[in-house]
């Protein structure tokens, strides 16, 4: 569930907020016992006027129950790495794709002006995401030079909407690069 999993580290502190509560307005801090321990001996406790409300820790548990009864986690995995292989198969259609990567279901596309020199193409990017929003798909640009587009769809995401998303995608590309 966590990409830190895969990187074969174990942080000492996890912070995580607005998706825990699925529109719910919460948050959480996770460390180790040790850590806890270290907080709160000899300081003074920790108080905040919406700490442990229990309706949100109801919702917390409640999105946790979904996300393992659905099998939730399995599911973008699986839908994430046909999404991946699709938009791979762009990056060797569309000359402009410098890298396609990503896990699950949060990825990312980088646009260049060459794949040699991968000099980075914010312009491409930006007229792409404005293409996918006039077909009523929203993404965001992202990266240090703003010419990474980012994908970060629902959990429930699918394979019918990994479709619509590349033909879309594909499209846009294809316009963006021949008003160019």
């Amino acid at each position: 569930m966590w990409v830190f999993e895969t990187q074969g580290v174990i942080p000492d502190i996890v912070t995580i907020g607005k998706p825990m509560g699925n529109g719910h307005p919460m948050s959480a801090v996770i460390t180790t016992a040790a850590i806890a321990a270290k907080y709160t001996a000899n300081r003074p406790e920790y108080f905040n006027t919406y700490g442990g409300n229990p309706v949100s820790m109801a919702v917390g548990m409640a999105v946790l129950d979904v996300i393992q009864k659905e099998g939730l986690v399995q599911h973008a995995k699986r839908t994430g790495d046909k999404f991946l292989v699709e938009l791979e198969q762009l990056e060797k259609k569309h000359m402009c794709i410098g890298d396609v990567r990503g896990m699950g279901l949060f990825l990312g596309i980088e646009f260049v002006l060459d794949r040699e020199s991968r000099d980075p193409d914010e312009n491409t990017a930006v007229l792409i995401k404005k293409e996918m929003l006039r077909n009523k798909i929203i993404v965001s640009t992202e990266g240090r030079y703003n010419n990474i587009i980012k994908i970060k769809p629902p959990m429930k995401f699918d394979q019918n909407n990994v479709e619509h998303f590349i033909a879309h995608f594909d499209k846009a590309i294809a316009k963006v690069v021949a008003m160019q």
